[in-house]
């Protein structure tokens, strides 16, 4: 399992990069190994508001649904939408498939360093 530290993480596994002007989001490397083969994606559109620590998007697995959170508050400002049509490239590398890139934030959840997320993920194994 990878753990890149140049990322920060939340509690609801989704990983960060704070780029300057935005941030770009996606799932940890762990959410994806423990959701198994995704099969499809929902993502929001261009323009529209995320709120800190709701759900933006869901994710669609042989196994279940589960819900993506926002680790902040912004406008969505793009959406990788080569996930919409292969969701299966967030299997094959999770930090690669960035879901989407948010700016105008105005809040933002307690991330974790890398390694304090891995010390998180192997409490919750």
């Amino acid at each position: 399992m990878e753990f890149r530290t140049d990322l920060m993480y939340t509690k609801t596994h989704e990983w960060i990069k704070d780029e300057g002007d935005f941030v770009t989001i996606g799932i940890s490397d762990y959410a994806q190994d423990a959701l198994g083969d995704l099969v499809f994606v929902n993502l929001p559109q261009e323009g529209d508001e995320v709120v800190m620590e709701e759900v933006f998007a869901d994710v669609e697995s042989v196994k279940a649904v589960s819900d993506i959170y926002s680790p902040v508050t912004g406008v969505v400002c793009e959406v990788n939408e080569e996930l919409l049509d292969a969701p299966e490239l967030i299997n094959e590398s999770a930090f690669d498939a960035w879901f989407i890139k948010v700016n105008e934030i105005t809040d933002r959840a307690d991330f974790m360093t890398a390694e304090e997320y891995e010390a998180f993920v192997a409490e919750e194994e």
